[in-house]
């Protein structure tokens, strides 16, 4: 089995590693890897050294959490899979794997694509976006920063209802933030930019911004265009690899004169929705990652969804490093990143 493992910041190599013997075992399904995604935001922080993510494992370490493949076998105590499905899971860049039935794991409807279906996780947390920030239908959404991650809550937002408005530091973003399905992008930069926000929203502001950028200008932004009362959905790891700040993040006048909310986009979704069952084999939650998942395929399914339009580049898996040194250096063409793993 070849897997993509860092062993040092920059240090990415595809190693040969030994499947578990007699697998899979009662509980098991054994996963062959068609192809998996890169997340550019997240992965390359881990790939530059960045400080760590709390829980996050030390070198050396797999990298990679977007995984689609076919079962190739399954144990006998599994039965809600079987060989020759496809399925999406958290696995990491791998040519194979041995997953346990009761970890994060979705069957792919048939019709849907292959490098749409990859994205079902990420797009999930795209929508949980939503869901944490107790969203409502007909709200003014801003979403800042345009990753995958970013542009997937500007193509689920219009489903749920919301008016969206994308901005960005590059108008490659914004055209392909508008050709996901955003109402409108800004440059976040522009000088104009609360006029034209003013406008969009006739007036009424951005009810809730959604902010997957983790840098502190980024915090800034979100913050300073935010209405009054309103919520600021944070799935960006702020600060990540950015020197120290220069300003109050919880000023006076950007936090509490205004009132917002900072909202965390970590764990379940709320009060609104509690755990409803102890059966290991069933999504505790209403938004449960696996459960939202599977929606975000339905989606899919039925060709409201296609996060293959953010697909820029394509690379076998023995090229892994060469994508990882493009994000590395903030190439702004590189959107979504597919790796096949299909003669692996």
């Amino acid at each position: 089995m070849k897997i993509a493992m860092l062993r040092g910041p920059r240090d990415l190599r595809i190693e040969e590693q030994t499947l578990q013997p007699g697998s899979p075992g009662p509980d098991d399904l054994h996963i062959r890897t068609r192809i998996t995604a890169l997340k550019i935001g997240t992965d390359r922080g881990n790939y530059e050294g960045a400080e760590r993510v709390p829980g996050a494992p030390d070198y050396p370490r797999w990298v990679g959490d977007s995984n689609l493949g076919v079962v190739e076998a399954v144990g006998r105590n599994v039965t809600r899979f079987r060989p020759g499905d496809r399925v999406v899971t958290r696995e990491p860049h791998q040519s194979e794997s041995i997953v346990s039935q009761y970890a994060s794991i979705v069957r792919v409807p048939e019709g849907v694509a292959d490098e749409d279906a990859v994205y079902a996780h990420l797009y999930a947390l795209s929508a949980h976006c939503y869901h944490k920030a107790q969203f409502r239908p007909g709200e003014n959404v801003a979403v800042v920063g345009l990753g995958v991650l970013g542009l997937g809550a500007a193509a689920v937002g219009p489903l749920f209802g919301a008016r969206v408005v994308a901005l960005a530091n590059s108008p490659v973003r914004l055209e392909m933030a508008e050709r996901m399905g955003a109402h409108a992008g800004y440059l976040s930069g522009d000088p104009d930019l609360a006029e034209k926000l003013a406008a969009f929203t006739d007036g009424q502001g951005i009810d809730l911004v959604i902010l997957t950028a983790n840098p502190w200008p980024a915090y800034r932004t979100a913050l300073e265009i935010v209405r009054p009362n309103g919520r600021v959905a944070i799935v960006g790891l702020l600060g990540r690899g950015e020197a120290a700040l220069d300003f109050n993040p919880l000023s006076m006048d950007l936090f509490y004169i205004k009132g917002i909310s900072l909202v965390a986009v970590s764990g379940p979704s709320g009060y609104l929705y509690p755990d409803g069952t102890a059966d290991p084999l069933r999504m505790q939650n209403r938004y449960a990652a696996d459960r939202e998942a599977a929606h975000i395929l339905s989606l899919m399914e039925n060709g409201r969804l296609e996060p293959k339009r953010l697909v820029t580049h394509r690379f076998h898996y023995s090229r892994i490093v060469e994508a990882y040194e493009m994000a590395y250096h903030r190439e702004k063409s590189m959107l979504g990143v597919i790796f096949d793993w299909r003669d692996a």
